[in-house]
């Protein structure tokens, strides 16, 4: 399928706020809210458009402390990459889990309430995984939001 500027521009509002009603939508376009429904639908039937999601503040909701962890498997074929995924998966303070190339295995996004939360969550639930070996933190200090490759 083909794509065009309207369309860039649709996804571009959409990514900054994807609750705006298409009439909204369509006035900032310069279409109607059908024209506009039918090219989100469009979008949502191509798979450009892979679902909304909802954005939390951590901070606010307890969670102070963002750390990033580059973790390295000590036994790579003796524990399968599915077994570790499975397993860091199911610990709800990991937040995003990257398969990635170079020096470690897997980048994981991990929320804490505080340093002493996230020592205890590294040493009881992460460092015990199937197949950790080298893990490295770096704590958060500061994001910027960016909201993604449409942006101008």
């Amino acid at each position: 399928m083909s794509w065009d500027m309207t369309d860039f521009e649709l996804l571009r509002l959409m990514q900054q706020d994807a609750t705006q009603p298409t009439g909204r939508l369509g006035e900032k376009l310069g279409l109607s809210q059908p024209a506009t429904w039918r090219r989100i639908k469009r979008l949502q039937d191509a798979g450009v458009i892979a679902g909304r999601r909802l954005r939390l503040d951590a901070a606010k909701l307890g969670f102070g402390v963002t750390v990033f962890l580059g973790v390295k498997l000590a036994t790579k074929g003796r524990v399968s990459l599915e077994d570790f995924e499975r397993a860091v998966t199911a610990i709800p303070e990991v937040q995003s889990v990257e398969h990635v190339l170079g020096l470690y295995d897997y980048r994981l996004r991990v929320v804490a309430r505080d340093l002493s939360d996230f020592e205890r969550v590294l040493r009881r639930r992460i460092m015990t995984l199937p197949g950790v070996g080298d893990v490295e933190a770096n704590v958060l200090l500061s994001e910027e939001r960016r909201p993604g490759p449409l942006s101008t």
